[in-house]
């Protein structure tokens, strides 16, 4: 019995580990450092599903928020990329402001960008998709996250190009491997040849008992010497050979590209709603963020709050329909808080008005998505977006952000 409870048990766990992981390494990160360093909205994937060879395009915008953690670097050097589970999309192409960001950037904090990043499938699978902004010695910075299905072979993967010199490459991806791999087996037969020319001999304790003897000169002859003086000038040939010919064969060549492109960030709006956190607390039990504000409206028409974005989460008035439709289809569900966004007072906010308003945003997402870990960062701030709207459709975004005190009482 005890042997065949024992088996059970084994199978279970067997079972247990042979599920695919699903996890979401964005998770991982530290709230402070998902919620107050790039905030990125409008993000739209072009489709759920493509074939190898086939490409998603990823749209959208971020703002580097103006409550960067004092801990951070500031992103003096920036650079767009994605977040995968390995290389199973090969980027083709990706841009901030429409300029090519085949180098780094340097960003302003404050300041709205425009990106898109062009996606080509590689490797089959169901894999999670990410923008994902690097910035030097902060690390990477992923964005929100959505399921892309890349269906067909591997082995059908090509990405073709065409060099400055008008030569045209069917496959970049295996362009020049044979030349690669018979450097590697030149280089691997030289090594092996003078490492076996060492252990044909005996090694160790005899080496050591000539050592105690004082033998050690008879340890190296003459013929080892000439052999790795003449190993050493076939050394130097293949380098130089080598060199030679590889200047004759690409003769045009561009260094490694070590500057950064210049991009101008996206113009500031001339109207804004300007927002003050007067308190804001998190009722743990209740997984609920409470915050009360002051709301200033600057712009010349009346405004609603439609939605409040926060590492990647959305909380949708949807009492608002501009708002609601303002979540695209395609836009990841696990993302957008199901019971939304709730507010003491949602009455319009006349030009010029101030007022005090009372937000509750309830969800599961903060557990699921790690971010109530923000109260044991020493500072214990949040951060995040609001987005108003007017009766024109038009929108207004406002940071807000400060510190926020948890509470155990429900």
């Amino acid at each position: 019995m005890i042997g065949t409870g024992l088996l059970a048990g084994v199978t279970a766990i067997l079972s247990l580990t042979a599920i695919p992981a699903q996890a979401h390494g964005e998770r991982n990160q530290e709230p402070f450092l998902r919620m107050r360093t790039v905030q990125w909205y409008d993000v739209k994937w072009s489709t759920s599903k493509i074939k190898v060879n086939d490409e998603i395009v990823i749209t959208g915008k971020f703002r580097l928020f103006p409550d960067w953690p004092s801990n951070l670097p500031k992103p003096d050097t920036a650079f767009l990329g994605n977040g995968t589970p390995g290389p199973v999309l090969a980027r083709t192409e990706s841009y901030i402001n429409e300029m090519p960001m085949i180098q780094s950037t340097s960003l302003e904090i404050g300041r709205d960008y425009d990106f898109k990043t062009v996606l080509k499938g590689r490797i089959p699978g169901n894999h999670h998709i990410h923008p994902m902004l690097n910035v030097e010695n902060a690390g990477p910075i992923v964005g929100p996250g959505s399921w892309v299905e890349v269906a067909g072979s591997a082995a059908d993967f090509k990405l073709p190009i065409a060099t400055l010199t008008g030569q045209k490459i069917e496959n970049l991806e295996t362009w020049g491997l044979e030349t690669v791999y018979s450097w590697h087996a030149l280089w691997l037969v030289i090594g092996l040849f003078w490492l076996l020319w060492w252990l044909r001999r005996p090694l160790l304790v005899p080496r050591y008992k000539a050592l105690l003897a004082g033998k050690e000169d008879e340890l190296v002859t003459s013929t080892d010497r000439k052999l790795g003086v003449a190993l050493m000038g076939v050394t130097l040939l293949l380098v130089i050979g080598g060199y030679q010919w590889a200047e004759a064969k690409y003769p045009r060549t561009i260094p490694l590209q070590a500057g950064k492109a210049q991009v101008e960030p996206l113009p500031l709006p001339t109207e804004q709603v300007s927002v003050k956190v007067k308190d804001a607390n998190y009722d743990v039990p209740g997984r609920s963020m409470r915050m009360t504000l002051k709301v200033t409206n600057q712009t010349s028409a009346p405004v609603r709050l439609g939605e409040f974005s926060t590492a990647g989460i959305r909380f949708i008035n949807h009492k608002l329909p501009v708002a609601v439709a303002a979540v695209d289809p395609g836009f990841p569900k696990e993302l957008v808080a199901r019971t939304g966004l709730a507010m003491d007072d949602d009455q319009p906010l006349g030009a010029g008005e101030t007022r005090m308003i009372r937000l509750d945003l309830t969800d599961t997402a903060w557990e699921v998505e790690r971010l109530v870990s923000m109260l044991n960062d020493p500072d214990s701030r949040f951060g995040g977006l609001l987005f108003f709207y007017d009766e024109k459709s038009n929108r207004h975004i406002a940071n807000v952000s400060g510190p926020i005190v948890p509470t155990f009482v429900h």
